[in-house]
C-alpha cells in the first residue's frame, strides 16, 4: 500500500489552513507532522481520513498493486484515532471495545487481546466515564488491535500516556511498520525514532 499528496490545500472554515503540502508513504514507513498548533496538523489526518475535503492538489491510497483503492475498500484501509477519544462515559470499557468492534468489522474474540494488550482487563467491567486521562487513551488506542488495517492515523498519539503506555505503543507502531503497515501520526513529542517527517507551517 502507499499513501500520496500532491501540492495539497485544504481550508479549516473560510481560511487556507495549508498550502502546497506534498508527500509519500510507502509500506513500512511513518510520516511525522510537525508544526505549532493551528498549523493544519489535525486537518490533514481528517483529509486522510476522509472527513475533510481538499481545495486543491490530489490525494491517493494505492493498493499492493499499485492501484487506487476504491471507496469502500479505502474506508476499511485504515483507522483513524483523534486527539480527543470518542467514548461513551455511560459505557464501560468491554462494552465501549464492543461497540468499536462492531463499527469495525472485528471479530469479537478479539476483544479479550485488545484489554489485554492495552492493560485495561482489570478495568474491563469500569464505566469509561470514570476513567483516568491516560485510561481513556489506552481504550482509545485499544481500537487499533482490534482489527489490523494498514493504515494508521494518529492525532497526538502519547497524549496524557505515562512511560509504560507510551512504551506500549512505540512496540506496536514498530510490530505494524514490520508487517507493511502505514502510520501518519500528529505530535508535538519525538515519535518512533527518526522516521520521515513532514513540518506544516505557522498559522496565517
Amino acid at each position: 500500500m502507499q499513501l500520496i499528496g500532491e501540492t495539497l490545500a485544504a481550508l479549516r472554515g473560510e481560511r487556507i489552513v495549508f498550502r502546497n503540502v506534498s508527500f509519500e508513504v510507502a509500506a513500512g514507513e511513518a510520516l511525522i507532522l510537525h508544526g505549532p498548533n493551528g498549523s493544519g496538523k489535525t486537518t490533514l489526518l481528517r483529509v486522510i481520513a476522509g472527513l475533510l475535503g481538499i481545495l486543491t492538489g490530489r490525494l491517493r491510497l494505492l493498493d499492493d498493486d499499485g492501484k487506487p483503492l476504491t471507496d469502500d475498500r479505502r474506508d476499511q484501509a485504515f483507522h483513524f484515532i483523534s486527539h480527543q477519544d470518542a467514548i461513551r462515559p455511560q459505557l464501560r470499557v468491554h462494552e465501549t471495545l464492543r461497540f468499536h468492534a462492531g463499527i469495525l468489522g472485528a471479530p469479537l474474540k478479539n476483544l479479550d487481546a485488545a484489554l489485554d494488550a492495552w492493560g485495561l482487563a482489570a478495568l474491563a467491567t469500569q464505566s469509561a466515564g470514570f476513567l483516568s486521562a491516560g485510561q481513556r487513551r489506552r481504550l482509545s488506542l485499544a481500537r487499533l488491535s482490534l482489527q489490523k488495517r494498514k493504515l494508521w492515523l494518529l492525532d497526538e498519539p502519547t497524549i496524557a500516556l505515562d512511560a509504560q503506555s507510551r512504551a506500549q505503543l512505540s512496540i506496536m507502531c514498530i510490530e505494524h511498520l514490520s508487517h507493511g503497515g502505514l502510520i501518519v501520526a500528529a505530535t508535538h513529542e519525538p515519535f518512533l525514532g527518526d522516521p520521515k517527517s513532514l513540518h506544516l507551517g505557522p498559522r496565517e
